[in-house]
């Protein structure tokens, strides 16, 4: 194996392995604390009453999925990395879009974290030296033959 597919697999498998991660952690979160009735049940139902405690992070919690909060800011960090072609706007959109898929913001969460991973792949192509990289005609990189 070439020092390139090492770097290459190794990117691979840092990003595979971070979200597997995050990925857990958010499911741990959905499916053992949120939907088992972890948090009490009777908690001050607006945040000016003065939630404490367990009541604190069970609000705080609730309003990153309310109205989509969560896919709205995997959206615009998809985007931001789209546009700028920033890596860690990138993990940021990606990861976030995770949790978002997981956390009921699927909508917008999946459109964000699509756009950071196509970032995530480009930067990792442009890693390797560009080689996938085409400078002539788009047919030219897939070695196709147009008409004549």
């Amino acid at each position: 194996m070439s020092g390139e597919e090492m770097r290459r697999g190794g990117g691979i498998a840092g990003l595979v392995g971070v979200s597997a991660v995050v990925l857990a952690a958010v499911l741990l979160l959905r499916y053992a604390v949120l939907e088992a009735g972890a948090f009490p049940a009777d908690c001050k139902p607006l945040f000016a009453d003065g939630p404490e405690g367990l009541c604190l992070v069970k609000w705080a919690l609730v309003q990153a999925f309310m109205q989509q909060r969560l896919g709205w800011v995997s959206l615009a960090l998809g985007v931001v990395a789209f546009a700028s072609g920033r890596r860690p706007a990138a993990w940021a959109g990606w990861l976030s879009g995770i949790a978002g898929l997981v956390l009921y913001s699927f909508d917008y969460a999946a459109v964000g974290a699509m756009l950071s991973l196509l970032v995530l792949a480009r930067n990792g192509a442009q890693a390797r030296g560009g080689k996938e990289q085409s400078r002539g005609e788009p047919r030219d990189g897939l070695r196709v033959e147009g008409f004549r």
